[in-house]
């Protein structure tokens, strides 16, 4: 992947894997938040209240250093959460959590075993997903002129920005917008060029 790209999932998916009586139900979602997280493997327990482990592990930030985070959930410590979270920086998968939920069949499987069940869990439900390209995108808000609103509109709309709000005040507008980091320095500067203002950088999404 390059720097103005970034691969996660559209929408949640499942799998579902049987190893020696234990079955493995995997689940990936896709999620922006630690928050969401929280509140997703809030339901999963309580969906799966009688499940003897809920392993997870999920990325969150598409730049930069992403947070991450691997919970083994009472399984041999290495054996669930990170096989699971291998399997995201294999696909290289941005924002999203996977989660695997085991019901003992009554085999032990071992630590090799356990690490491949998670593993395997986990991949299936990633291959079961659609895996979509997302543009690594930066807000701004510019404050400029109001005579000269057409040419700063034209060159965001020829540049494909997404407009979140318009303001004016002062005989001035102010436009907070987003651009494609592929486009971002290329529109900055034909900004700056009509309207000599400072760009305020808010965010990257």
């Amino acid at each position: 992947m390059d720097n103005y790209t970034y691969k996660t999932i559209e929408e949640k998916s499942e799998g579902v894997l049987k190893e020696k009586g234990s079955r493995f139900i995997s689940l990936i979602y896709p999620v922006t938040s630690e928050e969401e997280v929280k509140q997703i493997m809030a339901s999963i327990k309580k969906t799966y209240y009688n499940a003897t482990h809920h392993c997870y592990a999920y990325t969150i930030g598409h730049v930069d250093s992403p947070l991450y985070r691997i919970n083994d959930d009472g399984e041999p410590a290495g054996t669930a959460g990170r096989p699971i979270y291998g399997q995201l920086l294999s696909y290289e998968l941005k924002d999203v959590l996977a989660v695997v939920i085991r019901y003992f069949g009554g085999t032990k499987l071992g630590v090799s075993g356990l690490i491949n069940a998670y593993k395997t869990a986990t991949q299936i439900a990633i291959e079961n997903a659609t895996i979509v390209e997302k543009s690594i995108k930066d807000k701004y808000e510019i404050t400029f002129n109001y005579d000269l609103m057409n040419e700063v509109m034209r060159i965001i709309k020829k540049e494909y920005c997404t407009i979140y709000n318009m303001d004016f005040n002062n005989n001035q507008y102010i436009i907070t917008f987003d651009v494609n980091r592929s486009k971002r320095d290329e529109t900055i500067d034909l900004i700056n060029n009509i309207t000599h203002s400072q760009l305020l950088f808010i965010e990257t999404l």
